[in-house]
Order: structure tokens, then C-alpha cells, then sequence
């Protein structure tokens, strides 16, 4: 038997904490299904041709994918991946295009940077996610979306960084309506960075005071505009388990409107492939959420 080390945080010695905080650990089947996400992403491009590709910024990597539905004044689903901030790329997100434009609903995947490449700031890239979030919102009208009827999703560390927006001040920094987002869809996120940044990822993500302050969704929940829907599955790590349970269970807390889907015997890289199925956890939750139906109604 590992003899157990001193507590790092609650009962977990570092060794535990670090495995809490790597989905490798939890997920053995974790690098067939990121190419099996990949593999699929291609083949819905190939089913409904590439998205139009549109610049947020004037970095290189500040751009966006739109796929987009047939109808007018449609609404628009803004979908944030993961990757543990240092990977992932927006074209292999493609999958949930095909259920949201048949839906009668605008897909839209961001790309932006790998932490490792901004000196490990995470500060970079919630700005990006928001930059992203209000040039969609002011510019969703052009590619015929309705910019009331805006929805956020994210997972992994893309449902940190969707939780980020949800609870970011847009009147105050961006100038913009409190309310722009009119639902969120946080799936297997990380909302308060204490523990995050006592584990393995502070390697490769400067976390600081002011960051862990700024970015633990958890703590500004006064921002929350929108319902929120909450997901986890029960096979992934007690950490990531726990931080989802938590975060609900703040929001309900707050008087604010909140879902949790708990996605039994789903690992963390499982779950994702059910929002690209109207009959799946995910992609039920996320048509019932923003109004619509599988035929597009409404």
C-alpha cells in the first residue's frame, strides 16, 4: 500500500489531488475518443460544407466558426471547447452543428489561444472568450441570427471559460446589455481555481491571486443573468464531480435558475457526445433550453 501523504486540500495528498484534476487517470479510453470526436467533426463538415470563418480580433488564432441554419432571425448556440487550456481546436467541434441547424438554431465555435503559448495566463484567454461572446452578439444579426436569443455552452476547460462569460459585467466592460446571454450550459467545468491551482495544471497555468480571483465563476455569481444548466457523469474524476455538484447547488443558493444533469456512467470525454444528439443527455437539454424542438419549431 502508497503510504498517503499530507493533506493538500479537504482529505487528498498531492498525489490524489493531482489525479483528481487528470481526466487520464479516470478515462482510459480518453485518446480514442478525442479522435473519435475529431473523425466525426470531419464527417459533419463534409455532411453541411465548412463554416464561415470570422475574425473576433486581430490575432491569428482570435477567430470563429459559423455554421449556419436556413431560417431567419434564428437563435445561436456558441459552443467553447476544452482541452485542458492548452489544446483543442474549434473544427473538431463540428459534431453538434448538424442537431442545431436542423434544430433551426446557428452553431458557433471559437478558437483561441493554448495557454502555454501566453506565458500560461488564463487571464488571455477569458478575454478571448468574451471578446468572442460580444462580437457574435453584435454581429450575429449580419449572418441572420437573432442577438436575443444568444446561448452559451462549454466543456471541460471550455465550461470554465463559459461559466467565465455567463458571469462576466457586460455592462461594465464591454458596454453591452447585462443580459446578453440569454442561457448557459456548463458541462464538467472547474468553477472555483483553488484547487486547481494546488494541483499538477499550476505546471503549465500561472495562477495567481488575482487570476484565482477573477476567474472562479463561483465567486460572482451575483452577475448570473441567465438559467443555467449544469452536467456531469458520474465515471469522471471526484473533483470534477464535486465542483459541478457545488456550482449548482451556489447557483440554486443565489435564488437563480439551474439544472443538473448528472450523466450516469458517462466518463468526462463520453458526455460531449450526447449534445450532438437530440435525444442524447446534452443535446435534449441544450434544444429545451434555448426553445426549440427537433424539427426546428419555434
Amino acid at each position: 500500500m502508497v503510504e498517503k501523504g499530507p493533506p493538500v486540500f479537504l482529505d487528498y495528498d498531492q498525489a490524489a489531488l493531482d489525479a483528481a484534476y487528470d481526466q487520464a487517470a479516470y478515462a482510459p479510453n480518453r485518446e480514442q475518443l478525442i479522435k473519435r470526436r475529431i473523425a466525426d467533426s470531419a464527417i459533419a463538415r463534409g455532411h453541411i460544407g465548412e463554416p464561415e470563418r470570422a475574425a473576433y480580433g486581430t490575432a491569428e488564432i482570435e477567430r470563429l466558426d459559423i455554421y449556419r441554419c436556413a431560417r431567419a432571425a434564428a437563435p445561436v448556440f456558441v459552443f467553447v471547447h476544452g482541452g485542458a487550456w492548452r489544446g483543442g481546436r474549434s473544427k473538431d467541434c463540428a459534431g453538434p452543428a448538424e442537431m442545431f441547424l436542423a434544430a433551426g438554431a446557428h452553431y458557433v465555435v471559437p478558437d483561441f489561444a493554448w495557454v502555454q503559448d501566453v506565458g500560461g495566463s488564463l487571464m488571455v484567454l477569458a478575454d478571448q472568450v468574451c471578446r468572442a461572446v460580444a462580437w457574435i452578439y453584435e454581429n450575429v444579426a449580419r449572418f441572420g441570427g437573432d442577438p436575443n436569443r444568444l446561448y452559451l455552452g462549454g466543456q471541460s476547460s471550455g465550461g470554465h471559460l463559459a461559466a467565465v462569460a455567463l458571469t462576466t459585467d457586460w455592462q461594465c466592460q464591454f458596454r453591452l446589455p447585462a443580459d446578453i446571454i440569454k442561457g448557459g450550459m456548463c458541462v464538467s467545468g472547474m468553477y472555483d481555481l483553488r484547487p486547481v491551482r494546488l494541483s499538477a495544471r499550476s505546471r503549465y497555468v500561472r495562477f495567481d491571486d488575482t487570476t484565482v480571483a477573477a476567474l472562479s465563476p463561483i465567486r460572482h455569481l451575483d452577475r448570473l443573468q441567465a438559467p443555467v444548466i449544469v452536467a456531469y457523469g458520474t465515471c469522471e474524476t471526484p473533483e470534477f464531480q464535486r465542483q459541478n455538484r457545488e456550482f449548482a447547488a451556489a447557483i440554486e443558493t443565489c435564488g437563480k435558475q439551474v439544472r443538473l444533469l448528472v450523466g450516469e456512467h458517462y466518463n468526462h470525454f463520453e458526455l460531449p457526445d450526447t449534445l450532438g444528439n437530440p435525444y442524447g443527455l446534452l443535446g435534449r437539454a441544450a434544444l429545451d433550453l434555448m426553445g426549440l424542438t427537433t424539427g426546428g419549431a419555434q
